[in-house]
C-alpha cells in the first residue's frame, strides 16, 4: 500500500478508542452517503488518506457530541470543502434525557402508571436534543404534536423526539418514521375492531384496549426480532 494510505481495518483501529460504536459497516455507510470518498485501489479496496481519517473523526464527533443529523453534517462538510469555516458548534449541549423518558420504547417492561410529563416546545427541544428544524419535520409528518387543546407536549411526544434524534445517527429521519406511524395506525385500527365486540358485551372498560395494545406491542417486537434473525 502506498505511504500515507490506510486500509479500512487500520482506520477502524485508529478511531475505535474514541468512538466505541464505529464499525466497518458504518464507515461504508458514510461513504455510501457521499460524506467521505476514499481512494480505490485497482483491486477495488478502499485506501484512506489522513484527510479521510480526519473527515471521519469530524463526522463521528459531531454525531456523538452534538447530535447533528447527516443532512446538517453534509452542509458542514460542504462548507469545509469550500474553504469556509463550518457553522459554530458552541451552542450548549442539550440535557441528556433520563432512562424514564425512554421506557415507552421497551414494550417488554410491565405497564405501570407513570408521572405525567408536560413540557413546552422549547423544553422538548432541550430534552430531546433535536434541532428546531428536525422537530418541525416530525410535526409536519404528524409524528409529534401537543396534547389536544393545549400547547404542551407529553411523554409520548418526548419519546418520539428522543428516538428520532438517536435514529438520525443512522440516516433515518421523519420520512422513515412516517412508515412506523402508518403501521401503528393500522395496528390501532385492528385493536379497536377486535375489542369493540368485547366492550359491547362487557361494558365500558378503559383498561381493555390498553391491555390488548401491550400484547400487540410484545408480539410486534418479537416478530421484528425474528425477521431480523434475532
Amino acid at each position: 500500500m502506498p505511504p500515507g494510505l490506510r486500509s479500512i481495518g487500520q482506520v477502524l483501529a485508529i478511531l475505535k478508542p474514541d468512538f466505541d460504536d464505529i464499525s466497518i459497516s458504518k464507515i461504508r455507510f458514510l461513504e455510501s452517503e457521499g460524506l467521505i470518498q476514499p481512494e480505490r485501489a485497482p483491486s477495488g479496496y478502499r485506501r484512506y488518506a489522513d484527510v479521510d481519517v480526519a473527515r471521519l473523526r469530524y463526522i463521528l464527533d459531531v454525531q456523538k457530541n452534538h447530535y447533528l443529523p447527516l443532512r446538517v453534517i453534509r452542509e458542514h462538510l460542504e462548507a469545509i470543502d469550500a474553504g469556509q469555516e463550518p457553522p459554530s458548534l458552541e451552542a450548549p449541549r442539550p440535557v441528556a434525557p433520563d432512562e424514564e423518558q425512554l421506557e415507552a420504547v421497551a414494550p417488554s417492561a410491565p405497564r405501570q402508571a407513570k408521572r405525567a410529563i408536560r413540557v413546552t416546545r422549547r423544553e422538548l427541544l432541550t430534552l430531546s436534543g433535536l434541532t428546531d428544524a428536525s422537530l418541525g419535520e416530525l410535526e409536519r409528518h404528524g409524528l409529534v404534536s401537543p396534547r389536544r387543546g393545549t400547547v404542551y407536549y407529553g411523554r409520548d411526544a418526548l419519546t418520539v423526539a428522543v428516538v428520532a434524534r438517536k435514529l438520525g445517527v443512522y440516516g433515518m429521519d421523519a420520512r422513515h418514521l412516517r412508515v412506523v406511524k402508518q403501521a401503528a395506525e393500522r395496528e390501532v385500527g385492528l385493536i379497536e375492531q377486535a375489542t369493540a365486540p368485547f366492550l359491547r358485551r362487557n361494558g365500558a372498560d378503559r383498561e381493555t384496549p390498553a391491555e390488548v395494545m401491550q400484547m400487540v406491542l410484545h408480539a410486534h417486537a418479537a416478530i421484528m426480532r425474528q425477521a431480523m434473525g434475532g
